[in-house]
């Protein structure tokens, strides 16, 4: 056996047994390669590795895929994971890879599609197992022993169209006689409709403590069930997004993403940054006579704008945290603004006795650290009291506060912390001695 033969089969073999390891490799590999690659593995191998991949190498590999590669690895792919590689494509490439799949399991992923992203019908699996009213307990744990699915962990009962009528838990099933019909046993199922938003869905499942959650359509049909694994792992999906989008990265973006899709996703927020900072320079322009006389000024004014921008980076992460979790909403603003300006003044008042210290011995003057400290206080109760609501607003006008709300804070803080600092020395200079 030769060198190149055991190579391969050791490539094989890592693949085989570490599919997501292998992922994170495979992203930096050339498509051409790729494809390769994942041309010599078993169907459900590759499959794994395909589901693992970045949405951008996702793209990119399903693009230049041979149509004989891509009908064998979804033909067999369940219709969620399916919709959800087959939507990183350009519609008309979407159109022609469904054109690829037969007529039953193209219609499913082309509804699957055509959800949101962020409703229950984008959330859902579609594969269901389901059963009628007159079956008994015996014939339900019949089959689902031999579907041997650990993860069931109620069944559902609909009617002769599809329309669901109730649900039984598997605990009941176990203790109940083995004659009995599954209508002597079911209870009301909850249930959300298929469009209904995702934020609701998780309110439902925090409230309900579900496992499981079934969607139906307008007509009460049963199209699916969103599992507790598979909405755990949306949110935390959205959360690490949403951490991109705070520091001006795009939602898609990952570690091996190339260098210039990253520079798309993030040089448009650069150049907003600037616009913001020339903003808040201007506002140090206006005070150029001032600073022109009391040159100390300029090393003090990173220090005011620094501790005011810490501070509503705390009030604003504390915030966007309780958005996502929901733990508040929108009609929670002045209970939260009130409670980060309470934390801001006393926090204030303590940084402001140590920078008062600290530029009464560096500068000698009385006068210049009583500015400071007063310009440290208000600024940090204004950056917390930003913090609080500029998330909170931007909720409420239906825009995503992940993606702005730092800018918008950053923007507020600095010309704050200028302006009161700067403020100050000018309208109080005189009568302390300053100027």
């Amino acid at each position: 056996m030769n060198t190149v033969t055991i190579k391969e089969q050791l490539v094989s073999q890592y693949i085989q047994r570490f599919p997501e390891e292998a992922a994170v490799t495979l992203n930096m590999v050339k498509t051409k390669e790729l494809l390769d690659y994942m041309q010599k593995q078993p169907v459900h191998v590759a499959q794994e590795v395909l589901l693992h991949l970045n949405p951008e190498t996702v793209s990119r590999v399903l693009d230049d895929m041979e149509d004989i590669l891509f009908i064998a690895l979804f033909d067999l792919m369940n219709p969620y994971d399916a919709a959800k590689l087959i939507s990183r494509l350009s519609a008309s490439s979407v159109t022609h890879k469904l054109s690829l799949l037969d007529e039953k399991k193209s219609e499913k992923i082309g509804e699957m599609l055509s959800y949101p992203a962020e409703s229950a019908g984008h959330l859902m699996d579609t594969r269901i197992i389901t059963f009628h009213p007159k079956e008994t307990v015996n014939d339900v744990l019949t089959k689902l022993r031999t579907l041997g699915d650990r993860r069931i962990v109620n069944i559902y009962i609909t009617d002769t169209s599809g329309q669901l009528l109730g649900t039984v838990y598997i605990q009941t099933l176990a203790v109940s006689n083995a004659e009995t019909t599954l209508e002597k046993l079911m209870e009301p199922a909850p249930s959300v409709q298929v469009m209904t938003p995702s934020d609701e869905i998780i309110e439902l499942f925090e409230a309900g403590k579900f496992f499981n959650l079934p969607v139906v359509d307008l007509s009460n049909n049963l199209l699916g069930i969103i599992r507790n694994d598979r909405l755990i792992a949306a949110t935390q999906m959205d959360a690490r997004e949403d951490v991109l989008a705070m520091f001006g990265a795009g939602r898609e973006e990952r570690a091996l993403s190339s260098p210039w899709f990253a520079v798309k996703k993030r040089l448009p927020w650069l150049h907003i940054n600037l616009v913001t900072a020339f903003l808040a320079a201007s506002i140090v322009g206006i005070f150029e006579d001032t600073i022109a006389q009391v040159t100390v000024l300029a090393v003090f004014l990173p220090v005011v704008a620094g501790q005011s921008g810490n501070t509503g980076s705390q009030a604003l992460a504390v915030t966007m945290r309780g958005l996502a979790l929901r733990e508040i909403q929108t009609r929670h603003w002045w209970k939260v603004a009130r409670k980060e300006v309470a934390v801001g003044f006393f926090n204030g008042v303590a940084v402001a006795l140590t920078t008062s210290a600290i530029v009464f011995i560096w500068a000698s003057s009385f006068g210049l650290a009583v500015v400071i400290a007063s310009s440290m206080i208000l600024s940090m109760v204004i950056a917390g009291f930003s913090g609080a609501v500029i998330p909170i607003i931007l909720k409420a006008f239906g825009q995503d506060p992940a993606q702005s709300s730092a800018i918008v804070l950053t923007t507020v803080t600095d010309i704050v912390g200028f302006l009161s600092f700067l403020g100050l020395t000018t309208m109080l200079g005189s009568s302390l001695g300053i100027l």
